[in-house]
């Protein structure tokens, strides 16, 4: 009975002090964080950075683990990122979180990405969630009726429960491809200009005038030309600015069908590491690669 009591003291005293050393430790990191954001903070600071969240599956596999537990292992990593992204300032973060082409692969697969996005949103809205810490606004982004029931009246929830928040805003690319997203702002902007074009008919009597009448038209303004701006403002991603920075891990350098209209002046970084190991030095990098590159970034966008 000694023997058992002394053995259960000197863990307890093991633990407590393990949990004291973490405590310390995790002060300590977090003021080492705090210096080197605000050092950062003296260049310009992006305000919004984009991620391809790239190497999920190949993280499992090199851990003989099933792919599930990679794409679980992403989440968190992906926790650590927002957190870091919204600790330096950075309002948006976009992340590519399932594509229209992820539909393709095995049904398994995507059930298994269905359920945990579930699981996950409903974890985000909870109340000590990253969500609150940090004041996000979720955004989902994409062609939202390729989703199951469940999943679609998820997302549509968890953007009208944090439709107030202001903070910052997390953009879900989910069910996306940009040259689906064009597509999409094609059909919108046709039909704009045709509502308008019936619009202005009716004021002016098309068809019901007589010969003599003069009205035409040129009598109320109406320009049917799709310009840019009208596309613009028909894209799923209109809700936000342009990237500042674009991020994709595990050393591909392809955008994969990823705000393609949105990237031409935004600065890409490519880490190879996989997107769970994915970490806050990479993120130091890619803003010090921007700030480097941010004279010419700001040129090319204002010769635009």
């Amino acid at each position: 009975m000694g023997r058992f009591l002394v053995n259960f003291f000197c863990k307890e005293t093991m633990e407590k002090e393990a949990r004291i050393t973490e405590g310390y430790w995790h002060r300590f990191s977090s003021f080492l964080r705090n210096c080197m954001f605000n050092v950062l903070s003296v260049g310009p600071v992006p305000n919004h950075i984009a991620f391809i969240m790239d190497g999920n599956r190949r993280y499992a596999k090199k851990r003989n683990l099933p792919v599930g537990n990679g794409h679980k292992a992403g989440f968190s990593s992906l926790l650590w990122i927002l957190g870091y992204c919204y600790e330096l300032g950075v309002k948006y973060v976009t992340i590519y979180a399932f594509s229209i082409d992820n539909f393709k692969r095995r049904p398994s697969e995507v059930q298994t990405l269905m359920d945990l996005m579930l699981e996950k949103i409903e974890e985000m809205l909870k109340e000590e969630s990253i969500v609150n810490k940090y004041g996000i606004r979720l955004c989902f982004i994409g062609n939202l009726k390729l989703l199951s029931d469940h999943v679609r009246e998820a997302a549509e929830r968890a953007m009208k429960v944090t439709a107030k928040n202001d903070r910052a805003v997390l953009l879900i690319c989910v069910a996306y491809t940009s040259t689906d997203e064009i597509v999409h702002a094609v059909e919108e902007s046709c039909e704009d200009k045709l509502d308008q074009s019936r619009a202005v008919g009716k004021i002016n009597g098309w068809g019901n005038h007589s010969d003599n009448d003069q009205t035409s038209p040129k009598d109320h303004k109406h320009d049917p030309v799709i310009k840019v701006v009208d596309l613009e403002n028909r894209m799923y991603m209109a809700v936000a600015p342009d990237p500042d920075i674009l991020v994709r891990s595990s050393g591909e350098t392809r955008l994969s069908n990823f705000l393609l209209w949105q990237s031409s002046y935004s600065q890409l970084y490519c880490p190879a590491a996989l997107w769970p190991d994915l970490g806050l030095w990479h993120l130091v990098w890619a803003v010090l690669s921007y700030q480097r590159s941010y004279p010419y970034l700001q040129k090319k966008r204002k010769q635009q």
